[in-house]
């Protein structure tokens, strides 16, 4: 009795990348590609598809198995995503200090949202103090919703 051995089934190529890097951050590489773009902190759904779509690569395939040259270039407008498109789209217009229209990704996301409402704090404007003191900021109402630590209301008599 001769045993076949089943040969291994091959899913991906040779030239398949697990770990793409785009803008600082890793992507699985067995995501699709609109799918893969978004795991970049800054870069939502629409971004996404606006970059695939100035790339002209199929949001289906997987992103491991695209070739470097369409990676870089992928990076490259993903970088360069605030000069080709209208400035209502982008996530940072007209900059505090700068006056510029930028759209930000990664860490720099993080520390500039964290040095506006650090700003707001020190001049003690209307949202700053909600930030200090942990309420709601954006106008919802406090009265029975997101409440922390004890419950309020009405308590039973034993």
């Amino acid at each position: 009795m001769a045993e076949k051995k089943a040969a291994p089934k091959k899913t991906e190529d040779e030239n398949f990348n697990f770990i793409v890097r785009i803008a600082n951050s890793d992507i699985d590489g067995q995501k699709r590609t609109v799918i893969g773009i978004q795991s970049i902190k800054g870069v939502g759904k629409r971004v996404s598809h606006i970059v695939i779509k100035k790339a002209g690569i199929d949001p289906a395939v997987k992103i491991g198995s695209l070739p470097d040259e369409k990676v870089k270039e992928l990076e490259k407008l993903v970088l360069t995503y605030v000069e080709y498109v209208p400035s209502w789209v982008i996530n940072r217009q007209m900059d505090y200090e700068t006056g510029a229209d930028m759209h930000l990704f990664g860490n720099d996301l993080d520390l500039i949202q964290k040095d506006d409402i650090n700003r707001m704090k020190m001049i003690r404007c209307y949202r700053g103090v909600r930030h200090e003191t942990r309420h709601k900021v954006r106008g919802q109402k406090t009265r029975s919703n997101g409440r922390k630590g004890l419950t309020m209301g009405v308590s039973k008599k034993k």
